[in-house]
């Protein structure tokens, strides 16, 4: 596995016997971390220190190994080692600044400057049952912890400014809440919690219950988000201005819903069978799409005219991330959730194919992070040239076969389709003038004027082989039709409606470039 620090500063993989750390600009080597049994690691947010989380195991004495590490990466030096028994929640964290870190462990959580960790605590934030925190982004840096229900008391969840925690800042209490997920916004201001119970009392979830909640950390405003779509919570998603977010929600086909900063409904994007939403780095382009055990299907929205830019299928895909530039949207299928068809392919962000790569075993993939500020916001724009679509998988230069229609049995097979009940009736009972009323031995000939017909299936696909003439024309055909398909995407670049066969055209492109390829072959 592999982790950028969140701005893409430093870059780290592990092996099976360390974890190598390079600066993500040069790629020279920073240090070597020489440790075998690392399961899970993390970088802090400008990558100056790395966490690793081993298996605990016991000591001789009893007593639990130091199996959560914090390294320099410049020099590779361990700076501080404690006992840490679970993995959830595990990761150590660091302010933006990477000015404070802190660790949870039973009823509180311990703060250091992190240029003295492992010394002597520096602050502690004492709470009774508290199972999870986040520490915001921004620059003034705020806590937010929870506590879940118990014996009948509500859950609760409180945000504290770092260092003091005398004063809370914002506090919610609701019910129906074992767990919870922190979404904040990029500066730090306002916080989404998503709360998850194990049951749903009511029966109408087999995966529990869960709500949405808004919090200020200026404690000025808190409320529960108006989802009118009952069912599961899909996915949240805040804009990069950190002024609106969007909700995935509800049972299937859910609903995609954009809230303002106040969690009022500002646009309903429809319902559609979808379970995830992401902006681009510079909030221009939505994209909502449907992962996982979903067909895989694309929206790509205009920020800015809440138009539909255009809809396609990542069929199979488990992950998908935008690029830094905004303009291009990057989908991949990977082991282990699935271990077929793995590879990557890369889209425009006006919904065009421009590059396929199929790989054995896709593990991980992704972009280094780069500042918004390098790749200012612009105009929707043409898609480029395609670089690299690949062929359908056992496809030659075969002429596509004919649709097998609707199922038949055998006996009433090799003749006209009955057309009317009262004909499908008299043939299944073996009456009326039906041509396959005797049964036909499968391979048999029938003779006809001197003529040997074949008998056999209708429904078996025709296939032909094209000559190299017909081939060549039906290229030429092609390459004619991607040229005017990139006609019409230059129009709709520029604003104007296409009439409704135009659109169709320019939806069939995937599949022209495909044919395209499987006629190269």
């Amino acid at each position: 596995m592999f982790h950028y620090s969140r701005y893409g500063h430093v870059y780290a993989y592990a092996t099976t016997q360390s974890i190598k750390v390079f600066d993500a600009a040069t790629f020279n080597q920073l240090c070597e971390v020489e440790r075998s049994n690392v399961i899970d690691f993390w970088l802090s947010p400008q990558g100056s220190y790395l966490a690793t989380w081993e298996r605990p195991t016991k000591l001789e004495n009893g007593a639990g190994n130091n199996n959560l590490t914090i390294w320099d990466t410049k020099t590779g030096e361990e700076i501080a080692a404690f006992s840490q028994k679970a993995q959830n929640n595990w990761n150590f964290q660091w302010t933006d600044d990477e000015k404070y870190c802190a660790r949870m462990v039973t009823s509180e959580i311990q703060f250091w400057e992190s240029k003295n960790v492992g010394k002597a605590v520096w602050a502690r934030l004492k709470l009774e049952g508290i199972s999870r925190f986040s520490l915001s982004p921004g620059k003034a840096p705020a806590v937010a912890v929870f506590v879940p229900e118990k014996n009948g008391a509500p859950a609760i969840v409180r945000m504290y400014s770092i260092p003091n925690f005398k004063t809370v800042l914002s506090n919610k209490t609701f019910f129906k809440a074992d767990s919870v997920q922190f979404y904040w916004n990029d500066l730090g201001t306002n916080l989404l919690v998503l709360t998850m119970t194990d049951v749903d009392k009511s029966n109408k979830s087999y995966y529990g219950e869960s709500n949405l909640y808004y919090l200020a950390v200026a404690g000025n405003f808190d409320c529960r988000v108006p989802l009118d779509k009952e069912g599961p919570v899909h996915d949240v998603t805040w804009a990069p201005d950190s002024k609106e977010f969007i909700v995935v929600y509800g049972s299937m086909p859910a609903k995609a819903t954009l809230f303002d900063h106040r969690a009022t409904a500002v646009f309903d994007f429809g319902i559609n069978p979808r379970n995830f939403v992401r902006y681009n780095p510079q909030g221009r382009t939505i994209c909502i799409a449907g992962f996982g055990n979903l067909n895989g299907t694309v929206d790509l929205w205009d920020r800015k005219t809440l138009k539909k830019v255009n809809t396609f299928a990542a069929s199979n895909a488990s992950h998908c991330e935008w690029s830094p530039c905004g303009r291009y949207l990057l989908t991949a299928t990977l082991t282990p959730r699935l271990r077929v068809d793995n590879g990557f392919k890369m889209w425009h962000h006006t919904g065009t194919l421009i590059y396929e790569e199929a790989v054995d075993e896709l593990f991980q993939i992704g972009f280094r992070p780069e500042p918004v500020s390098r790749y200012p916001m612009r105009t929707v724009s043409p898609p480029p040239n395609v670089i690299k679509v690949l062929p359908t998988k056992g496809s030659g230069a075969k002429a596509s076969a004919a649709p097998a229609g609707a199922y038949r049995p055998p006996h009433l097979r090799g003749g006209a389709a009955p057309s009317t009940l009262s004909e499908r009736m008299a043939a299944l009972d073996g009456l009326g003038k039906s041509a396959t009323t005797q049964r036909k031995v499968v391979g048999s000939a029938k003779k006809s004027n001197g003529v040997k017909k074949e008998t056999g299936s209708r429904n078996q696909p025709v296939q032909q082989t094209l000559s190299e003439e017909e081939k060549q024309k039906k290229i030429r055909n092609l390459e004619k039709k991607l040229r005017q398909i990139k006609e019409l995407k230059e129009k709709l670049a520029k604003g104007e409606e296409l009439a409704p066969a135009q659109q169709q055209k320019v939806a069939a492109e995937v599949s022209v470039m495909r044919e395209l390829a499987n006629l190269r072959l």
